[in-house]
């Protein structure tokens, strides 16, 4: 039986090797891309802090139809360079100090009508959101839901840090004065007459589709007067309105 010709197998074995270190080569340019990704990754790490490394990867909110217009969302953040004025309630919690007018006069006249409400939550830091985040994945996990379940239910339920209004200071968590009024009381009479202070009901039950939020009958977000109105007669979620501006 005759083997194949010296010469057909030095070239099979020419174009194996060949082959191979093609391969290799690939394999090798592929590897040396990776490394310089993560260099440049640590590099922006460094250079941006722990916060800008991440806000860099994620859509980042505008001030191009105001500040009372800002939208965070599970999908905005906000922006590294956002500050604020704070003022102080009568109850330590604190507000941006451009609501506050317009907070209290709707306050006063919800006391006329009988109706006692209170801010149960205003302004919130990074910190603080951060450990209310952690803290409802906890008592998820407690429940018996695995780690990525009970990541996706507080999501529903409480915002990542950089991505709640509250750190914004333009939402407020309003309920009542359990002496003189019951939360219904106070969510039904903020329900019919928030906008005229320029106050929205931010996420209204049949929007959580939308929102990515399920429905929060204390959380009141300022818009300005005019966006609140518009809000609650084309019975919109911020989300909508907003791109209906673009």
């Amino acid at each position: 039986m005759m083997g194949r010709p010296l010469v057909l197998e030095t070239l099979v074995l020419a174009s194996k090797e060949k082959e191979t270190m093609k391969n290799s080569e690939s394999s090798l340019g592929i590897k040396k891309i990776t490394i310089l990704m993560l260099i440049a990754s640590l590099l922006m790490g460094s250079y941006l802090g722990v916060k800008g490394f991440f806000s860099a990867f994620h859509q980042v909110a505008g001030l191009e139809n105001g500040w009372n217009l800002i939208l965070v969302n599970q999908d905005i953040y906000i922006p590294d360079d956002y500050n604020i004025e704070l003022t102080v309630l009568s109850n330590g919690e604190r507000v941006d100090s451009r609501i506050y007018p317009d907070l209290q006069d709707m306050f006063d006249h919800a006391r006329k009508d009988g109706v006692y409400p209170v801010v149960g939550a205003g302004f919130r830091t990074h910190k603080k959101q951060q450990t209310l985040f952690d803290q409802k994945i906890e008592a998820y996990r407690a429940e018996g839901y695995s780690k990525a379940e009970s990541r996706k239910l507080t999501k529903e339920a409480v915002a990542l840090p950089d991505t709640s209004e509250h750190q914004l200071g333009l939402a407020v968590d309003i309920n009542a004065d359990q002496s003189k009024s019951t939360n219904d009381e106070v969510y039904d009479w903020l329900a019919q007459n928030a906008y005229h202070y320029g106050f929205i009901l931010r996420y209204p039950p049949d929007k959580t589709d939308i929102t990515g939020t399920v429905y929060e009958p204390w959380h009141y977000r300022y818009v300005g007067k005019g966006a609140a109105r518009e809000i609650y007669t084309q019975k919109v979620c911020l989300e909508e309105y907003i791109e209906g501006l673009d």
